[in-house]
């Protein structure tokens, strides 16, 4: 997250830019189908967080809740978190095996850009399970 005029920018520092996401997530996101938090609150990094989907209406993933671990390394925000499902899912980008969200395949990733947030990310990714191409896709027993 970037601010200023005439040129000139003040880049927010890492842990600022966690704390407002942190606070955000807390607070709850649009219709409460996507929430995230952070997992240790000792962890003055704040590296690692989980976020919870709950699936799309209209598709194979309505009435599931798909819980996901995001890890935010250093160069966070400037670089994307790695992103992997906890819960089973088939989706075009998400290693089945892993549950590793690819980011080649998935285009918030691909072409991360420092505005971008965690909550992005999974409301994209909820997006992408109402796809045409995922929507239908049959999905892993449940547990």
């Amino acid at each position: 997250m970037t601010m200023g005029s005439g040129g000139s920018s003040i880049v927010v520092p890492r842990n600022f830019r966690l704390l407002e996401e942190l606070e955000r997530g807390e607070k709850g996101i649009g219709d409460g189908t996507v929430s995230y938090g952070i997992d240790d609150g000792d962890d003055i990094y704040m590296r690692s967080w989980t976020g919870t989907i709950i699936g799309p209406h209209n598709s194979v993933h309505e009435n599931r809740i798909y819980q996901l671990k995001l890890f935010c390394d250093k160069d966070y925000p400037d670089k994307p978190p790695s992103v992997r499902f906890h819960s089973r899912i088939n989706i075009t980008c998400v290693n089945h095996e892993t549950g590793v969200v690819e980011p080649k395949k998935f285009g918030i990733l691909a072409k991360w850009q420092r505005g971008y947030t965690m909550e992005d990310i999974l409301v994209q990714l909820k997006k992408e399970m109402a796809a045409p191409p995922n929507r239908k896709l049959v999905q892993p027993p449940e547990g």
